[in-house]
């Protein structure tokens, strides 16, 4: 099997794990498409154009996703304080207890793979990612 399946099956399994962590805290209206452009929002906001490129989506896709994002109660658009023409995406309260439950599952599923590989061989993982990171995110040096 090659190492990029490799590195997707753990991602795809963390994925679904805290989807389902979401829907038991009384997120279950949040679609999968919907989460992978919103985990892509950044704190302080994200411009829609943004979210869709590294989402990998077009721009329309992205228009829909945060339309129903921002009816459903979890982000809202505000100016770009940069940039007049532009809008932002970012969090309501609501978005942002959503960010803390996922994140409180990641957390949960890193310390069970942690568990399983042994501290030694969890920092090598990390640190063998991060350094493959910068050969493949484009995004590495987007404040976003």
């Amino acid at each position: 099997m090659n190492v990029g399946t490799l590195l997707f099956i753990p991602y795809r399994a963390m994925e679904s794990e805290v989807m389902a962590a979401l829907a038991a805290a009384g997120h279950g209206e949040l679609t999968l498409a919907q989460a992978r452009v919103f985990q892509r929002i950044a704190p302080g906001g994200s411009r829609p154009t943004d979210l869709a490129d590294q989402a990998q989506v077009t721009k329309q896709t992205v228009g829909v996703l945060v339309d129903q994002l921002q009816r459903a109660g979890y982000v809202r658009r505000v100016p770009d304080p940069t940039d007049g023409r532009a809008r932002l995406v970012v969090f309501t309260e609501l978005g942002l207890e959503a960010c803390v439950v996922a994140n409180s599952r990641v957390e949960e599923i890193e310390a069970l793979w942690a568990e399983r590989l042994g501290p030694e061989r969890m920092t090598a993982l990390r640190d063998a990612l991060t350094e493959l990171r910068t050969l493949t995110d484009p995004y590495l040096d987007d404040p976003g």
